[in-house]
């Protein structure tokens, strides 16, 4: 009984094994059309952007249209990152699965194999106490001592078989279930990794195109009165987007009893982001335009965490500043992120105190990755550097 359930196991492995390999080899070949899309796709999309950027070296484009056309490359940009950062989160949990699908794997054939030598040992020992009849040992009752003690070990020995073997079969098809998800897990991580390669290259296609456009809409806006004025609508821009949600939210009547504000926090807020801190809060950025934040220069793709807990009052793109989410934290304390490459939380969105709300980058017309983060109580600006623990 013993080798037929050993027999039957192995069986079972080969057939599922067989089965997956099957599988694979039909995934194979929907992976090579999948690439062969991926790969039209891109070009596709490099010939759009080609195609755009000698419609604009061959027009007069205006300072605002030019402004339109990055709000659209920096809402591409922020889509694609957005769909690789996913990627790469899920690559990194399929990573972590793997290990720990390959540690019960071998833990379970270790388990098995001690299984297979205890079922050896106890036919062993069975054979070697003598192979008994047991019709002739009913008919001859002779030594009934002896035949109650052999009835006995053979009942002892037969429930601790059928368990031994009930344990084997269950760490059989266990074991069965595992390598089949190791399988699974393999053929994702292949998948994902393709799309990794694909989002990665047309990142990169958007980001030259950005480059191109930004680089015309520099020249566009050249005399110093055009800059001041850019940066006057750029901050108007900002207060009009923090009083219509403010407005908004009030409407819904939406107010949170459980934010406080930041005033019992001052001096030990969270930091919004790893980088180096330009201090620039109240200085003179261009003729009479100061400084109402900080700039944060940072890794591209770096997560931008919120200082404390509250609610997303705002998640979009805003002239001058690009994508931008500002917190309310209660009784009138808001803070503000901008130049974001991608948006990880919509308005309406709860957020706690360091958590990930969007990835650091430089929209907004920046020529480099950074984050530019405000404090603002009641609308008026605050100096960062008093409230957060840098």
């Amino acid at each position: 009984m013993t080798t037929d359930s050993i027999f039957k196991a192995d069986s079972i492995l080969k057939f599922v094994l067989l089965t997956l390999l099957i599988f694979s080899s039909i995934f194979c070949v929907q992976a090579q059309t999948s690439d062969a899309s991926q790969s039209e796709k891109l070009k596709a999309l490099q010939n759009e952007l080609a195609e755009r950027q000698r419609k604009l070296q061959s027009n007069l484009t205006s300072a605002e249209e030019l402004k339109a056309i990055l709000k659209r490359s920096e809402l591409a940009i922020a889509a694609t990152a957005k769909a690789l950062n996913n990627t790469q989160n899920e690559l990194s949990h399929n990573s972590k699965e793997q290990a720990s699908l390959k540690v019960q794997a071998e833990n379970l054939k270790e388990r098995v194999a001690q299984q297979q030598s205890q079922l050896a040992a106890q036919v062993r020992s069975a054979y070697m106490a003598g192979n008994y009849d047991y019709a002739k040992m009913v008919l001859n009752q002779d030594d009934a001592l002896r035949f109650e003690r052999v009835l006995t070990y053979y009942q002892y020995f037969n429930k601790a078989r059928q368990s031994a073997i009930s344990q084997f079969r269950s760490d059989i098809q266990q074991l069965e279930s595992i390598n089949k998800r190791l399988e699974e897990a393999a053929v994702k991580l292949k998948a994902l990794l393709k799309a990794q390669t694909s989002q990665t290259e047309e990142l990169k296609a958007r980001k030259e195109d950005r480059q191109i456009t930004l680089a015309k809409l520099n020249s566009a806006i050249s005399s110093q009165s055009d800059e001041i004025a850019v940066l006057l609508q750029n901050e108007e821009a900002l207060i009009k987007a923090i009083n219509e949600a403010e407005e908004a939210r009030q409407r819904a009547r939406e107010n949170d009893l459980s934010l406080n504000g930041l005033s019992k926090f001052k001096g030990t807020l969270l930091v919004p982001a790893k980088g180096r801190v330009q201090k620039l809060y109240g200085k003179r950025r261009q003729g009479q335009v100061r400084w109402k934040g900080i700039i944060i220069e940072g890794a591209e793709g770096g997560a931008v965490n919120a200082i404390h807990q509250g609610r997303v009052l705002y998640a979009d793109w805003l002239k001058g500043f690009g994508l931008v989410i500002i917190i309310d934290h209660g009784e009138g304390y808001m803070s503000v992120y901008g130049h974001n490459q991608a948006l990880l939380k919509k308005a309406g969105d709860t957020v706690r105190s360091g958590e990930a709300m969007a990835l650091l980058g430089q929209s907004g017309g920046q020529a480099y990755p950074n984050l530019y983060f405000e404090i603002r109580h009641k609308g008026k600006a605050l100096n960062p550097m008093q409230w957060v623990d840098f």
